[in-house]
């Protein structure tokens, strides 16, 4: 495993292979809208050519590039089959969400102060992903023109909140489990509590299965106001018996109903995001058939809005 280098953002600050694979692992940092730096850890087909790009995002943030080379150690199956199938990908980090930040905050508006920038707020988990988005698409391999997202739970939730306050950053997005709470303004059920310590809210066990019972419980007009400027299209993936799959049809549901460019599929899986399989203590990637055919469905409707028709 090499050092890190300096950090230089015309440069990855290290290269390492990837066990197993003839194709190395770049790590770069995105400069994001305060100054500081989003890692992300790159892979292309080839060492030559221009190909489409897939971000790879799960859960919350923070772990930087510590997490990156784990999860590409980890999580490499993904991109061995999107490599394999012609599409430049990378796992991104960005820093931690913060509670209701989105959903408090509104857009982010810059301002100049003593000849410097001035923010009314700080950035947010998603503008992260924007920032490593618009880093990327700068790598000659990458074709800065088709660019797609897949995102599992908070990461697809984030794909809503960059499609709507953003425009058409990626060409398609794909929305696993989207954890849509904060952008659906939900009203959590009695299983919320406020953790007295941090004086934060515990929303882990929330039962959310039925989307009518979803839709009840939240600020449908805000919701639709938000995912009225939605122009990407989007593969929302839901998960037949997880506990908030009301959140996830629902999610889909207001896309359909709003007229937006949306596809809605649902597997049977026991593994919160099945699409993106783990490396076994054995060192076997545990992977089935359903995963497997999900990660198909995935690529062929990435290839449908990302690779051009002859």
């Amino acid at each position: 495993m090499n050092q890190l280098r300096s950090p230089d953002i015309t440069e990855p600050v290290a290269v390492d292979e990837v066990p197993g694979s003839d194709r190395p692992v770049s790590y770069h940092l995105a400069e994001t809208r305060d100054g500081l730096y989003a890692p992300y850890a790159l892979r292309t087909p080839a060492d030559e050519g221009t190909f489409p790009f897939v971000f790879l995002a799960y859960g919350n943030g923070g772990g930087g590039l510590a997490w990156l080379r784990e999860r590409v150690r980890t999580h490499a199956y993904v991109m061995e089959r999107l490599l394999d199938a012609g599409y430049a990908c990378a796992w991104g980090r960005y820093r931690t969400e913060v509670e209701l930040g989105f959903h408090h905050g509104g857009p982010l508006v810059v301002d100049q102060r003593q000849g410097m920038e001035l923010l009314n707020r700080s950035p947010l988990e998603f503008e992260d992903e924007l920032a490593i988005l618009r880093h990327v698409g700068a790598h000659p391999r990458i074709d800065a023109d088709r660019l797609g997202h897949v995102g599992v739970s908070h990461a697809g939730e984030m794909l809503y909140k960059l499609a709507s306050q953003y425009g058409r950053v990626v060409r398609a997005g794909v929305a696993c489990e989207p954890a849509n709470h904060e952008f659906l303004d939900l009203t959590p059920d009695d299983s919320a509590f406020v953790n007295p310590e941090t004086h934060l809210r515990n929303i882990e066990e929330m039962q959310m299965r039925d989307p009518a019972f979803v839709r009840s419980r939240i600020n449908e007009p805000l919701a639709l106001e938000r995912i009225g400027p939605i122009d990407t299209p989007m593969l929302v993936m839901g998960r037949d018996d997880d506990h908030l799959q009301g959140i996830f049809r629902l999610s889909y549901d207001l896309l359909e109903e709003s007229g937006k460019d949306a596809t809605w599929v649902s597997w049977d899986h026991p593994l919160h995001g099945y699409i993106f399989p783990v490396l076994g203590a054995d060192g076997v990637v545990e992977v089935d058939e359903v995963q497997d055919r999900a990660i198909d469905g995935v690529i062929a409707f990435l290839d449908q809005h990302l690779k051009p028709t002859a």
